[in-house]
């Protein structure tokens, strides 16, 4: 007799169910178990990370030996003189190490939290608000990135020579107050997190569009604005061309400083080297304590939302 036409038993299709599900879920497993990586992109990784730790080990090799540690072939075991030519460089009285220490953490900090405020003020602006000529605007502050800072040394030195703030530290301060890179960082940061319907919510219940912004965007904008704070206040830690040009030796900035160790005849590199791992001592420590903010940023930046 034929079958055909025949239908299936009801039991026959609810037992073949948990079966495509089973071989489903046991396909996933077999793509997530294959995409885990392997021995290229561990041997990827581990030379990336040489060759960023290298120069700061490098570094602290020659910091803790002696003047003649370069004469000599390479140390790869540290010396023990780094206490010792520490101490040299932070009584050294041309180099005025604790206030160029001040003077870079004042600065830093109060740039970056600068930036971080206009760039999250402008970037809720031009994600959330609709204005004439909002576009255009966008793009003539991201084309202001490709200007040289070069450029705008000799009239920026001119303006604050006529106000007499040449070696003043508000000269680093007020140039740097907001950031071309930061605003689009944060414009495309907020336009992905923060949905129209949630300002629009907001909106309904009566908020102010300040009252929004603070709870709805600063809210939504902290893992962006973590990341923007650490890698402007790095930028303005180890900015030295235009601290350089118009600050003094009385007034300087640690990495201003520390180009003094060089102005005599005979450079004491251990010397010279030792300053750079001080110098460098205090960014180690904010990425240690910020670490956590600076991935949850990354990984935010990474996922659409």
């Amino acid at each position: 007799m034929s079958t055909i036409g025949t239908p299936t038993p009801l039991a026959t299709v609810e037992e073949g169910i948990p079966t495509a599900r089973a071989q489903r879920r046991g396909a996933r497993t077999r793509r997530i178990r294959g995409s885990r990586p392997g021995f290229l992109t561990y041997a990827i990784l581990g030379a990336v990370f040489l060759s960023a730790v290298f120069p700061l080990y490098w570094s602290y090799v020659i910091g803790s030996g002696d003047s003649t540690t370069l004469r000599k072939p390479f140390p790869w075991i540290p010396g023990g003189n780094f206490i010792d030519n520490a101490i040299s460089v932070i009584s050294n009285p041309a180099v005025n190490f604790w206030p160029a220490l001040w003077n870079s953490i004042y600065s830093s900090f109060l740039i970056a939290a600068a930036v971080v405020i206009t760039s999250t003020l402008a970037g809720w602006a031009f994600a959330k608000l609709r204005f004439h000529g909002g576009p255009a605007l966008l793009v003539f502050v991201i084309a202001t990135m490709a200007v040289p800072q070069q450029l705008g040394v000799v009239p920026l030195y001119i303006l604050f020579s006529e106000l007499g703030w040449t070696g003043q530290i508000g000269a680093i301060i007020i140039p740097a107050l907001t950031s071309a890179f930061g605003v689009f960082w944060m414009t495309q940061y907020l336009r992905q997190a923060v949905p129209d319907e949630l300002i629009e919510a907001a909106r309904v219940d009566g908020a102010s569009m300040i009252r929004t912004f603070w709870t709805v965007g600063m809210t939504a904008a902290r893992p962006a604005a973590a990341m923007l704070f650490l890698f402007t206040f790095v930028g303005a830690w180890n900015n030295f061309f235009w601290p350089f040009i118009v600050l003094d030796r009385q007034n300087p900035t640690l990495p201003v400083a520390l180009s003094l160790l060089q102005s005599n005849y005979f450079v004491d590199y251990s010397i010279v080297l030792a300053g750079v791992i001080l110098a460098t001592i205090p960014l180690l420590l904010l990425f240690i304590f910020a670490g956590k903010q600076l991935v949850s940023g990354i990984m935010a930046g990474a996922v659409k939302g």
